[in-house]
């Protein structure tokens, strides 16, 4: 399924392909392409079961102002049918009051697990967990324990796990799989079909990056979040994926240079997009100005020899690409923790070789490109065309390696001071190293060319 019909058009079509046996994950993508209006229309027509599997979808758009414009008894009948973690994600995007008045309407215990989520901060373990785990006493048998997951499965986000507990303490002693759990003996204790080894867990406050980097590195399907030994609740692999999805993202939004857009983009407003591109773009802007104000300081080498101003192009492309690369390699090696904050001193160590190498490789065709077309009589850059090229040469080999040395330390620089390594956009380096470049490269002339063209 694709797309639904207009409600207005044709109501009776539309509402009977939502009751068709489409997988739910297409009925939220047709649902993304309608307006919000006939989306809602749409959703109040469903029957409740697929309603609730609906907004279990992370995928759906605009799911909070959905559930407001539901009637306000069929919305709170709704959050106490969905997933736990899926309900507070909609509250927490909700304004108030709608969000006072939906929590008010829940039962008080669900109100207050909700409540303890959403006390959390946003993007850590505890803010996007689940309650509704399987755990049992440590006490209980094999059979016991399959018994009672099939009672409660239809009300838990996995079974695939299943986390033992002290029965007087209530701490975490053990974990074990579903798998491990069907090949035991029924009589067999719990604890036996259980390895003997402490469960990999995590603090309510642990970040998503952090989540995600554990869930990989022991392959689990579900990460249980503990405080002071005691189990809050479980973060599934696919609530990381999610995440991840989002928080990667934010990170080339802002990469490319401006603030990370918070809806998908064509449902962005033109104002809301012009706020969030405006802002950096005019920074950006500001900040090339230096540009001008480095040539303006080198207006009168610029007079003697106008042939420079042929390779300022050239010189500050080459710099912002060769910072731009360095840039995008540390960021990425800092967010999968292949280097730490400590380990700058050795990244500059390898990029500044690096620097040198790529440097002198677009020297040489640098140099060979003003030969060619001396020779090849395309362009005459005078008797001292030697010494230009020369000029272009070295200027390229001290630039590209700034370049290299900048852009893979500014990423460092931020995280150190609570920035978003994400930040150091590539537009933000290219800045950056155009104005350094042209110092660089009107310095290196000023040294070959004195005597001579200066």
């Amino acid at each position: 399924m694709n797309d639904f019909s207009p409600v207005a058009d044709d109501e009776a079509v539309a509402i009977a392909r939502i009751l068709a046996n489409d997988h739910v994950a297409d009925v939220v993508e047709a649902l993304n392409h309608e307006s919000r209006e006939t989306a809602t229309d749409l959703l109040c027509a469903v029957p409740f079961e697929r309603l609730v599997e609906i907004f279990d979808q992370p995928e759906l758009d605009g799911a909070p102002e959905l559930a407001e414009a539901l009637p306000r008894a069929k919305a709170s009948k709704l959050l106490t049918a969905m997933s736990v973690d899926r309900a507070a994600d909609i509250l927490r995007e909700l304004d108030e009051p709608a969000r006072s008045e939906l929590l008010g309407a829940l039962a008080p215990p669900l109100r207050a697990t909700l409540l303890s989520i959403l006390g959390y901060p946003e993007g850590s373990a505890a803010s996007i967990m689940t309650t509704e785990f399987v755990s049992v006493p440590s006490d209980w048998t094999v059979g016991r324990t399959l018994d009672y997951i099939r009672k409660v499965e239809r009300t838990r986000e996995t079974v695939y796990a299943i986390y033992i507990v002290d029965p007087q303490t209530h701490l975490l002693v053990r974990s074990t799989g579903l798998r491990r759990l069907i090949t035991g003996e029924p009589d067999d204790p719990i604890l036996s079909v259980a390895p003997d080894r402490v469960p990999v867990t995590v603090t309510p406050l642990t970040d998503r990056e952090t989540l995600a980097q554990t869930i990989s590195k022991y392959d689990l399907l579900a990460l249980p979040v503990v405080d002071h030994g005691k189990i809050l609740g479980i973060v599934t692999i696919d609530d990381i994926i999610d995440t991840m999805i989002e928080e990667t993202t934010e990170d080339v939004h802002r990469f490319g240079g401006m603030e990370a857009l918070d809806e998908p983009y064509m449902k962005m407003s033109f104002l809301s997009m012009i706020k969030k591109r405006g802002g950096w773009l005019c920074a950006l802007f500001i900040s090339e100005m230096l540009t001008a104000n480095a040539m303006q300081s080198y207006e009168g080498e610029l007079e003697k020899a106008i042939v420079l101003t042929l390779f300022i192009p050239l010189i500050m492309s080459s710099g912002g690409n060769s910072g731009s690369q360095a840039t995008s390699l540390v960021i990425r090696a800092l967010a999968l923790r292949e280097i730490g904050l400590r380990d700058w001193w050795r990244v500059a160590l390898r990029e500044l070789p690096t620097g040198l190498v790529l440097g002198a490789m677009l020297g040489v065709v640098g140099i060979c490109r003003i030969a060619l077309w001396q020779y090849m009589g395309f362009y005459d850059y005078g008797p001292h065309w030697p010494l230009i090229a020369a000029t272009v040469g070295a200027a390229l080999v001290g630039i590209v390696t700034f370049g290299s040395l900048s852009g893979s330390m500014l990423p460092f620089a931020l995280k150190r001071v609570g920035f978003d390594p994400a930040s150091a956009s590539a537009p933000f380096v290219a800045t950056l190293v155009d104005v350094t470049g042209l110092v660089i490269y009107f310095s290196v002339a000023l040294v070959i060319l004195r005597g001579t063209l200066l």
